[in-house]
């Protein structure tokens, strides 16, 4: 560990003895990732704990996010703008501000593709000047039930090592940067890093990690959602040291590109080469996903020392997406059976 580690590690732990834990409240939960996948995880999270924090990517380079990046040099706000709106209510409230903050403008001029939560975000990161004060700002406007956070507080790039990126050099090993490309190479992925290799982490990222009941990795693009987390040297000191239960969500389905013909153990041993250190308690898989239960049973305990659990998570439709409340009967059955007893038991 780094001494710079150590001193936010100590800093935190003085402060992440909060008055907040009381007897019968329900579990303190960190949820890490980015996309579509986090947004997955925390629209079921919140349905079983009123104590729940996401921790997002901050490598997102295209779209909206990517040119208000290039233009402002702001942190690219998308993915924390999905996970404010998977945190909104069902009510009324909340369902109006989820379609709002996701509205994109539709035009012939600059606006058109902008997201209106990405704008509001940065917009307040201007007035406010300080990321964390703003997003829990607009959580608060949204009404979500939790609070969102980025992993770093500086804009990263990733950048990847890909065989094959180029169709003509099939056997060629090249260096992909940038998010929107490493998630769309037509390659095979071997390896991700960021840029800068070593970020500073967000500290209250860091201190809910420490302060967590449940630490949730996953589901989410494997390469540029969920293993940047564990490249951000401060926050992987607190995955490996927090005292927390860490589950593992997989995907329903390989990433076209990204992960391209991935079999749920493959998957467990890419994320361990990044992270070797990293131990695990439950990995979740989808049932219908895992043609090889044994082979991944073994792959899991071998690799993180973790179990395995099988359930239905994915929608009825077919589609490769998580059903909400599935995925927090999930989580909920694994809270129960693998948690420590606590004061939310």
């Amino acid at each position: 560990m780094t001494g710079r580690t150590l001193r936010l590690t100590s800093r935190l732990r003085s402060r992440s003895t909060s008055p907040s834990r009381r007897k019968g409240a329900t579990p303190k939960v960190v949820a890490l990732g980015g996309g579509m996948g986090l947004s997955a995880s925390l629209a079921a999270l919140r349905r079983i704990t009123g104590d729940l924090t996401a921790v997002v990517t901050v490598a997102d380079d295209g779209g909206s996010s990517g040119r208000l990046r290039d233009e402002l040099g702001v942190l690219p706000p998308g993915d924390l703008r999905k996970a404010l709106a998977a945190l909104c209510g069902d009510d009324d409230w909340g369902q109006t501000w989820a379609r709002v903050i996701q509205h994109r403008f539709q035009s012939q001029g600059d606006l058109h593709e902008h997201a209106v939560g990405n704008l509001l975000i940065v917009a307040l990161w201007e007035q406010l000047g300080d990321h964390v004060q703003a997003l829990d700002l607009v959580g608060k406007l949204l009404g979500a039930h939790g609070r969102v956070l980025p992993m770093s507080a500086v804009p990263l790039e990733l950048q990847a090592l890909v065989k094959g990126h180029d169709p003509q050099r099939p056997d060629d090993v090249d260096t992909v940067r940038g998010q929107a490309t490493v998630a769309l190479t037509p390659g095979e992925v071997q390896s991700v890093h960021l840029v800068p290799n070593d970020p500073p982490a967000v500290p209250e990222a860091v201190a809910a990690v420490l302060d967590a009941d449940w630490v949730v990795l996953g589901p989410g693009s494997w390469f540029s959602s969920v293993i940047p987390h564990l490249l951000v040297p401060e926050l992987l000191d607190a995955l490996i040291e927090t005292k927390a239960r860490r589950v593992l969500s997989l995907n329903l389905a390989p990433q076209p590109g990204e992960t391209e013909g991935f079999s749920p153990q493959r998957h467990l041993e890419v994320l361990g080469r990044h992270a070797p250190k990293l131990a695990l308690d439950v990995v979740l898989a989808d049932e219908a996903a895992v043609p090889d239960r044994e082979s991944l049973t073994d792959a899991a305990k071998e690799r993180f020392g973790a179990a395995v659990e099988l359930a239905p998570v994915a929608r009825p439709d077919g589609t490769p997406r998580h059903d909400p409340e599935l995925l927090a009967a999930a989580y909920d059955r694994i809270f129960r059976m693998h948690g420590r007893i606590g004061p939310w038991r």
